[in-house]
């Protein structure tokens, strides 16, 4: 098919256009058909927290999630960037517990809960933010997991040699199609590493979780069960007032919705077999969300009157009034 040009997403305050930003985006199935594509395909990214289901596979395939009788809730929570709310801290550490561990053995490093309301809690109680509020706190709850299962060494589990690390690294290549051998690397905000990949190698490597037809036994039920527990718990993916949990409540299922750092947003479809991966070229998060939203009800999957908040997102001054809106530019799927 013919690659359009990158999608446009305006900002608006009152009858003017503020600001614009610019993205690339495709969707693909598990084959390699790519029914729709804007701007450069190709490009490499670094997909950032957007590919935690994919990393989660490793703690089911491993058979670290049966031995720690893993719930669907935990298998959300590895696959989430979370509030940092007790809800999410709480199970995290109470996973952590039944594995002989604690706070103590998370790499992520500390911030505040992404939830102020949570964040003003701490402020209020004189406790300083731990691990646990980090929002890869139970990823990286699914990374000890595995090493604790293998028998591998829980210390370092964040560096690039350590088998963990080598292990997702390797799951990236094989559902993406993608060569990350000599990739350009970095270090994710969490500590761990990340590989500059094809954009739509990325998308093809959510499609293959959707359609996991051409996937071994193992990993098409655990690609099954991970997109499972995403929908069933969308609040433990990310929580109250974020995108990823309002979509996917609007989607009913029909979707998983994960962003990343600097732009980055992608979803699975597991009706239609398809996977989408955007980057927006400066990093802006709002301008990705619009975007996601915008191919979601292209492809039918979150419907005209569900979606309309996500398509036309507000802008909010100080002192709480709407004046603009985040929207795609005009006809721009055409």
């Amino acid at each position: 098919m013919a690659v359009r040009q990158p999608l446009t997403i305006e900002v608006t305050r009152g009858g003017m256009v503020e600001s614009r930003h610019r993205a690339a985006a495709v969707v693909i199935d598990a084959a390699g058909k790519t029914p729709h594509a804007w701007g450069d395909a190709g490009q490499l990214v670094y997909p950032r927290s957007a590919i935690k289901p994919l990393q989660t596979l490793a703690l089911i395939e491993t058979g670290a999630a049966e031995r720690f009788a893993v719930s669907d809730a935990e298998i959300a929570l590895a696959s989430a960037s979370h509030n940092g709310t007790p809800a999410h801290t709480e199970a995290v550490a109470a996973w952590l517990a039944r594995m002989g561990l604690g706070e103590r053995d998370l790499e992520c490093g500390a911030h505040p809960p992404m939830e102020e309301a949570a964040a003003q809690a701490l402020v209020r109680a004189g406790r300083a933010p731990g691990p646990l509020c980090n929002n890869c706190s139970g990823k990286h709850a699914g990374f000890l997991a595995t090493a604790r299962h293998m028998g591998e060494p829980t210390a370092g589990y964040v560096k690039p040699g350590h088998p963990v690390q080598q292990r997702l690294k390797g799951i990236l290549g094989e559902m993406g199609g993608a060569d990350l051998t000599r990739a350009p690397t970095g270090v994710d905000g969490c500590g761990i590493p990340v590989y500059g990949m094809p954009l739509a190698a990325l998308a093809r490597a959510l499609a293959r979780m959707a359609d996991g037809g051409r996937l071994a036994a193992a990993r098409r039920a655990a690609a099954k069960r991970i997109v499972a527990a995403m929908t069933a718990h969308p609040l433990l993916v990310a929580g109250r007032g974020r995108f990823d949990t309002r979509a996917m409540e609007a989607g009913a299922g029909a979707f998983v919705a994960k962003g990343g750092a600097e732009g980055v947003q992608v979803a699975i479809l597991p009706g239609l077999g398809l996977g989408v991966a955007l980057k927006v070229e400066d990093g802006t998060k709002r301008a990705a969300e619009v975007a996601m939203a915008a191919i979601l009800n292209l492809l039918g999957v979150l419907q005209d009157g569900l979606a309309k908040p996500f398509l036309e997102a507000p802008v909010i001054n100080a002192a709480g009034d709407p004046v603009g809106v985040v929207r795609m530019a005009r006809e721009w799927a055409k």
